[in-house]
């Protein structure tokens, strides 16, 4: 804001003419000459308040902020009781971070001006960045009083009812906002998080998208726009709007964290690792980006330096629960280990601590008890942690049931003989298959470490096939009902649909593993549009498998995991569909190894794998611990080193509390649920020659 002449008529040449002059030349936006009038007018009237303060407006219209201070302050020492000069300097002030001395003229503005709503506004977006929200709020509202019509008065005051958790009333702020400005665009970004927060993520990108449209190069827009669409489900997507981020604030810790995390999630993890140290770089004392470097580094073998990093977390912030989880995967401890008492006084408070934290802490205090040989108090934070993880979710047994019983109803033999000659004859993917935590990951670094095959990793793709079905551009039957009159020639589109979906392998590589496990649901799907794909069935005893998926914190998928008793009935129903694949499929169609016989003659196996691969054998595939690719799953540890048989017959260390699971296993186990103590035998499932 800058004042008219407040001396009388001007004079040609006099202080107030230049004042005159210096102001046409502001309203025609000609900045640099406006300034020269105003010092015209000083150099004849030093004293001239008026010119100070105008030329303060013209230097902060520049961004010469130090400079602009200096002139508001010199008017302010001639004529101490101008609001509109308090108003200024405490915009000046704030530009530069300060504040404290910002707040402090915009009030002195107000109680100058008690009608003065621009420095109420002001006021109230200074305490809504010094985190003082509710007399943020207040300050705004009078605002509001004086200028009901002020667009940036109801964003503004959305913002501070937000971050005071008051979401659908920040909405009404921000939908009251764009009514009055409908080009609004920190509206438009606000009302986007506000519809994030409230998981309405569709409206939230349509937001987002429109305030791109009115300035595509907005980092913040470009960074929320990718927060909605990671929660999305579209990763891909995301990765654009974060690199544009990135390329337009190159300095900005925030916008290379994530980058890095969506690269994460894609798998791109060297790439990862390098969005996180320029992220620690511009940030270093960030515990957040030190723990995600830590989870790349661990994935890509570096389990030393993903140590570091979680240590480094730590000291920053000790009582960090998920850095503390991720340290125990990369530290074997021992009784009377410092960092075990830790892990025992923050898990004391876990009761007090939100269910997922305290997931975290019990998690990792039960696999360092286990390390410890504690084997009864580690079981007992596996069952707390597993508590606190299942009240989170909304896992629905039955809908999961009746999808098994669905599967086993439409893939029948009869479907298969209907559809005999379909699908793509491409021999590229090898499908691996099974339970989590049957050694598939083993699996696929052993077949991942022949020259001939690409590891792919745990990918999303035959389930986005399925449901998308075979013309993406019309909503389909459900999967799999669908596929009852499904013509044999669409199966062909379908599996070229999931082909064109797989990473490109490295020249030489002519075979790309699937590691999703739960891909055990779709064989039949695989067997309809890939039929010369080779399906590999990983197994392990039922009870050391449920044990070992009851040990572990899944962030994703793997609902049924987290209780005792519909962990057994889930593997039943896997038991009983694997028997169905078995039972309508052509024999020969699923390759079957067992984790028990890997460990105890890994060379045999593996040669069993690679041939049935189709592909001549190699050495290398003995050596399947020194393979440095990146590894996601929680197998990532045991996979960088030699074999090892401590994980066989695991369960036993806490036979006295599985009676639920054992309940439940009884019709898979010979014998029912009462385990005898020297090991549970069970059925092996017939091997195709």
């Amino acid at each position: 804001m800058y004042s008219t002449d407040r001396q009388g008529t001007a004079h040609r040449g006099s202080p107030a003419a230049y004042l005159a002059m210096g102001n046409r030349q502001a309203e025609l936006g000609r900045l640099d000459h406006a300034i020269a009038q105003y010092r015209k007018a000083l150099a004849l009237a030093p004293d001239y308040a008026e010119a100070h303060n105008n030329l303060g407006v013209m230097l902060y219209r520049l961004g010469r902020l130090d400079e602009a201070a200096t002139a508001y302050r010199r008017a302010l020492v001639l004529v101490p009781g101008d609001a509109d000069t308090h108003l200024n300097l405490g915009n000046v002030l704030f530009r530069q971070g300060l504040l404290d001395p910002a707040a402090a003229h915009y009030r002195q503005a107000v109680t100058l001006r008690t009608d003065h709503a621009e420095a109420h506004l002001n006021l109230g977006v200074t305490l809504i960045h010094q985190g003082r929200l509710q007399e943020a709020g207040a300050a705004i509202l009078r605002a509001l009083a004086l200028d009901p019509h002020n667009p940036d008065g109801h964003q503004n005051l959305g913002v501070a009812l937000g971050r005071l958790g008051r979401t659908d009333e920040a909405e009404a702020c921000y939908r009251r906002a764009l009514a009055l400005k409908p080009d609004h665009p920190d509206a438009q970004m606000n009302l986007g998080v506000a519809l994030v927060e409230a998981d309405r993520l569709d409206e939230a990108v349509v937001w987002f998208r429109r305030a791109l449209a009115l300035n595509p190069d907005n980092a913040r827009a470009q960074m929320n726009l990718g927060n909605a669409l990671v929660k999305r489900g579209e990763p891909e997507e995301a990765l654009v709007c974060y690199r544009h981020a990135v390329a337009l604030r190159p300095d900005e810790a925030e916008a290379r964290y994530n980058l890095g995390v969506v690269l994460l999630e894609l798998d791109q993890t060297e790439e990862a690792v390098t969005q996180y140290e320029l992220a620690l770089a511009i940030r270093p004392c960030d515990p957040g980006t030190l723990n995600n470097l830590g989870v790349a580094l661990f994935r890509l073998g570096r389990h030393d330096a993903a140590a570091a990093c979680y240590r480094q977390a730590l000291t920053l912030r000790p009582d960090y629960v998920e850095a503390q989880y991720n340290q125990t995967e990369v530290k074997t401890f021992r009784s009377g280990d410092p960092e075990l008492a830790v892990l025992e006084t923050l898990a004391a408070g876990g009761d007090q601590r939100p269910a997922g934290e305290a997931a975290y802490l019990h998690f990792a205090l039960g696999k360092a008890l286990e390390d410890a040989g504690d084997y009864p108090r580690a079981f007992e934070h596996f069952l707390k942690g597993n508590a606190a993880r299942r009240s989170l979710l909304q896992y629905d047994e039955a809908a999961t049931r009746d999808q098994f019983r669905r599967l086993a109803a439409v893939f029948d033999a009869g479907l298969f003989e209907r559809c005999r000659g379909g699908g793509d004859p491409s021999p590229v993917p090898v499908f691996i298959v099974g339970m989590p935590r049957s050694g598939s990951t083993l699996v696929e670094q052993i077949l991942a470490s022949h020259p001939g095959i690409h590891g792919g990793g745990e990918l999303s793709e035959l389930a986005g096939v399925a449901r998308s079905g075979p013309d993406p551009d019309q909503a389909p039957t459900p999967f799999p009902d669908y596929l009852r009159s499904l013509e044999p020639e669409a199966l062909g589109r379908l599996g070229r649909a999931y082909l064109a979906r797989l990473p490109a392998p490295p020249a030489g590589q002519i075979r790309i593993t699937d590691k999703m496990p739960n891909n055990f649901m779709l064989i039949g799907l695989i067997r309809l549009i890939l039929p010369e794909a080779r399906i590999i069935h990983t197994l392990r005893d039922p009870i050391d498998t449920c044990v070992s998926c009851f040990s572990k914190l899944f962030i994703k998928e793997q609902d049924f995991s987290f209780d005792l008793a519909e962990t057994g009935r889930y593997y039943r129903w896997y038991h009983e569909l694997m028997a169905h694949w078995r039972a309508v499929l052509p024999p020969g169609s699923l390759f079957e190894i067992r984790y028990e016989e890997l460990v105890e003659d890994m060379e045999s196996q593996a040669r069993r794998l690679i041939d049935h691969c189709g592909l001549p054998w190699d050495d290398r595939c003995l050596a399947f611990h020194q393979n440095r690719r990146a590894i996601r799953t929680a197998s990532a540890v045991q996979v960088r080193q030699p074999l090892f048989r401590s994980s066989v017959g695991r369960w036993r260390r806490y036979q006295s509390g599985l009676q639920p699971l054992l309940t439940e296993l009884a019709a898979v186990i010979p014998g029912g649920g009462d385990a005898p103590a020297g090991g549970v035998p069970w059925a092996r499932p017939p091997v195709p020659s």
